[in-house]
């Protein structure tokens, strides 16, 4: 039967979480809101527009929203040429592809951001298929982008580990019934990860590579 492992990717194979903390808040910023940076940093991993009603709340003028997330999308591009992947983190999904699991992305990034996101993992050959925001209505923490990427895999969820690095992750893991791995290289603290369903903690790929034989993908 075929095992699936499903990575989120910002802020868990690709060091970019602070970069969408900064271009949100200048997204925001521009558009007359005074969001705090911690704030922010919470709610990375939420797609675009979740993302803006949770900062912002459900009684905001919603016409904004798309310029905000414009302005954020416009921000985080002068980026994309140097998004800079965590140690070992395509060593990580080489290593689990060669091993006989059916490596998914699952993430809310889409379309140009994905593409450069992939440059910077450098491991496409490891690769079966991505889930991205652009295949699913609903985006973390709904269980859909985790569902989906076991839909492209062929596999089943109780067979299946999710790592991710934030709240959102381990929530949509949880509620897709696979085993969720959480990584501290988000910035997340490890018992807010553990108290949304993470069963094992790890710093970051480096880590979760070197003991692959303790936990759930070995």
């Amino acid at each position: 039967m075929t095992r699936a492992a499903v990575f989120d990717v910002d802020g868990t194979l690709a060091d970019t979480n602070h970069l969408h903390v900064t271009t949100w808040w200048e997204a925001f910023r521009q558009a007359g809101h005074d969001v705090p940076m911690h704030a922010v940093h919470r709610a990375v991993g939420l797609g675009s527009h979740d993302l803006i009603a949770h900062l912002l709340g459900e009684e905001r003028d919603e016409s904004e929203d798309d310029t905000i997330s414009a302005a954020h999308k416009t921000l985080y591009a002068t980026y994309f040429d140097r998004l800079p992947a965590f140690r070992d983190a395509g060593r990580l999904l080489r290593t689990l592809a060669a091993d006989g699991w059916t490596v998914v992305l699952a993430t809310s990034a889409g379309g140009s951001e994905l593409s450069a996101l992939r440059r910077a993992i450098d491991a496409d050959d490891a690769i079966t298929a991505t889930a991205s925001a652009d295949d699913v209505e609903e985006g973390k923490p709904a269980p859909e982008p985790v569902r989906h990427a076991l839909e492209l895999a062929g596999a089943d969820a109780s067979r299946s580990v999710f790592v991710g690095d934030t709240v959102w992750d381990m929530k949509a893991g949880t509620r897709a019934g696979v085993t969720c791995v959480g990584l501290l290289c988000g910035g997340i603290p490890a018992a807010d990860l553990t108290r949304a369903g993470a069963a094992v903690i790890h710093d970051d790929p480096a880590d979760l590579l070197a003991h692959l034989a303790d936990g759930p993908l070995k």
